[in-house]
């Protein structure tokens, strides 16, 4: 047995779990989408009638909308962070610990714990509003379609910043002293140190943390399902949230597996732009 029979020979046992736990799910989905309920061949009509639904292009602008203003923040948000933990002060390892707090919070603990803090009635963000006169009653952020998708964009940002501050972080400490005492001999203050040296040393590591986040963000669920369930009337509905409940609360697992090929679809185009970005960023060591 020559030395490339022998590797095939050492990962065939990981190739064969990787088929079950990801090929034949994803052929099996695909299946679904171009038949019936019988099984029978249908083509493209799951297509066409979860396209034409009136839901679905809503789920699509307000996944773009939940995504994109999650993203934006997230990314501006710990990159602050970063800049700030990266610094000497007295106390910095304690920040640092209760910055990652709201990244190892299970999700749906996180998800419950704000939801009874945005109550309309009994939440604490009400009564402290109210208390000191910023607004004058109660307001339903929940409840009124015009505030309950910022108000989940708010939530979502607080949840994964630390993620973005850990990564970033860890780029800026790599980062050579030399940079920095040659700035300094130049004149240069902190914000031009920020500028010209932190941001262009560490812009692939935002490249690859901004994607991975777009790549998490449209599999994102739990937050949303568990405050409002897509409600009220579909504001804060999701692409991923429609192809749960057609699944499993209309049991139209068809239509489910073509909206979730269309789905797979736009995934696979982000992580080509994901490659290409990495391939194509300045700094990267070759």
């Amino acid at each position: 047995m020559d030395r490339n029979s022998t590797g095939l020979v050492f990962v065939l046992p990981a190739l064969i779990v990787l088929a079950m736990l990801i090929a034949y799910p994803v052929a099996y989905t695909g299946l679904l989408s171009v038949s019936d309920r019988q099984g029978a061949f249908v083509g493209l009509e799951n297509f066409r009638t979860v396209l034409s639904a009136r839901a679905t292009p809503q789920a699509f602008w307000n996944t773009i909308w939940f995504v994109g203003g999650s993203i934006i923040f997230q990314v501006i948000l710990g990159t602050a962070a970063a800049i700030l933990l990266n610094q000497n002060f007295v106390g910095r390892g304690i920040v640092r610990s209760i910055t990652l707090i709201p990244w190892v919070v299970p999700g749906i603990v996180a998800a419950t714990t704000w939801a009874w803090m945005f109550h309309t009635e009994f939440g604490i963000i009400n009564y402290m509003m109210t208390g000191t006169g910023v607004i004058p009653e109660p307001i339903g952020w929940l409840t009124n379609g015009n505030t309950v998708m910022p108000v989940l964009i708010a939530i979502n940002v607080w949840k994964l910043f630390p993620f973005v501050a850990i990564m970033v972080l860890a780029g800026l400490q790599s980062i050579p002293n030399d940079l920095y005492e040659a700035a300094r001999v130049d004149g240069a203050n902190f914000w031009q140190e920020v500028y010209h040296i932190m941001i262009p040393q560490v812009r692939s590591v935002i490249v690859a943390v901004t994607l991975l986040l777009v790549i998490w963000g449209l599999n994102s669920i739990t937050i949303i399902y568990a405050i409002t369930r897509g409600g009220p009337a579909n504001r804060t509905l999701i692409t991923p949230i429609q192809i749960f409940r057609l699944a499993f609360e209309s049991t139209q697992f068809n239509q489910a597996a073509a909206l979730s090929v269309i789905f797979f679809a736009v995934a696979l185009v982000i992580v080509i732009i994901y490659i290409k970005a990495l391939a194509s960023t300045p700094g990267e060591a070759k």
